[in-house]
């Protein structure tokens, strides 16, 4: 895969569509994707961007735009070095570490997305010598804080990027302790990966709001969908209008708040479920949390959390969970409706399915 990637970025081969092996013939992609179809000469990649709705979109990224990506992040994180490809090809965060690994002249050192903890160890020594990183996403990062030695092995790298959604603070919490120096990154296809780290947009990246909306820009952006939508979202040259919901703090670092189709209208007012997750998190007996809204004949939609429960906890009660929300978020944020469940639905890299969970819990009243 690196040779063919070379051959893409350096303007020797004609683009390509990385997908999982599973849906190479897929009549949708064909379709959507315009799999043979002319595409512009400085497209090196088309990255499938099925969301929520499983209809197949395809950012068009350039090689300046994906090499640009790679550069920054090596600038931020500490230089270019060796990677442990963790992520499906297909998706852009693993293809980045190719194409971040072409730059550095290295090898990626690739395990299993769903990988042995055990095997870690061994893999992260397999990187050798000089700088050294991981890209995960946080399921994948709290799967190795139950290892002992898996752990100790993330540790010793001088990165571990975490994107694909936010991470539960508890999780944050217990890399610190152990020494993991985590970065969190946000990004999707349509900037080449990750382009805000820890809050701070990378060189050459833009971010603005409008109305809460972020906005995203710059050189990393791709040059559009193959085929447009309507709305498009990249209808504003040098610009991409995302879905999700922002703000900037004090200290000019950029926090998502949510996404607008995630967003909970209740009684009249607006509730981002992150928030609520975000306060769940903090009570003991909860080790991973989703808020979404379900129809409610009297406020339009009603709050509701699913809960996985810390090992030997007893399920708070819906009572003890609004008074815990309640001291950091508006009692209107607190859940009204709560359900235990073993896991959480989740999609792609280990993004949380809030449709499942409407599916699953929306009794219509």
């Amino acid at each position: 895969m690196l040779a063919v990637l070379e051959g893409v970025l350096d303007g020797r081969d004609p683009a390509i569509l990385p997908v999982p092996a599973d849906v190479r013939s897929a009549e949708s992609l064909t379709s959507s994707l315009g799999i043979g179809e002319d595409i512009d000469d400085d497209v090196a990649l088309v990255v499938s961007t099925s969301g929520t709705t499983g209809v197949p979109k395809g950012a068009m990224l350039t090689a300046a735009a994906l090499i640009a990506s790679a550069s920054a992040t090596h600038d931020r994180i500490g230089g270019p070095g060796t990677w442990l490809l963790a992520l499906p090809a297909h998706h852009v965060a693993g293809m980045q570490v190719m194409v971040r690994s072409l730059l550095a002249g290295t090898v990626p050192v690739a395990v299993d997305p769903s990988f042995d903890v055990v095997e870690l160890p061994s893999a992260v020594e397999a990187l050798g010598s000089g700088p050294r990183y991981a890209s995960l996403v946080a399921v994948q990062l709290a799967k190795a804080l139950g290892d002992p030695g898996a752990t100790a092995a993330l540790a010793d790298l001088d990165a571990v990027l975490i994107g694909g959604g936010p991470m539960p603070a508890a999780i944050g919490e217990a890399a610190a302790a152990a020494g993991i120096r985590v970065v969190r990154t946000y990004g999707m296809s349509e900037t080449a990966g990750g382009c805000v780290y820890d809050g701070v947009a990378l060189d050459g990246v833009r971010v603005r709001l409008d109305d809460g909306r972020v906005i995203l820009g710059g050189a990393t952006l791709a040059k559009g969908y193959r085929h447009p939508t309507d709305p498009d979202p990249f209808s504003e040259p040098g610009w991409f209008r995302t879905d999700d919901v922002g703000a900037v703090d004090d200290s000019g670092r950029l926090r998502i708040l949510g996404r607008v189709d995630d967003a909970i209208g209740t009684g009249g007012l607006t509730v981002q479920p992150q928030l609520v997750e975000a306060a769940l998190a903090t009570h003991p007996a909860v080790t991973d949390c989703a808020v979404f809204g379900v129809t409610d004949d009297r406020l339009g939609q009603r709050v509701v959390a699913a809960v996985v429960l810390a090992e030997n906890a007893t399920a708070p009660t819906v009572a003890d969970l609004r008074t815990h929300v309640a001291q950091t978020l508006d009692g209107t944020a607190a859940p009204r409706e709560v359900h235990v469940v073993d896991e959480l639905p989740r999609r792609g890299i280990g993004k949380l399915d809030r449709g499942e969970l409407r599916k699953r819990f929306d009794t219509g009243g």
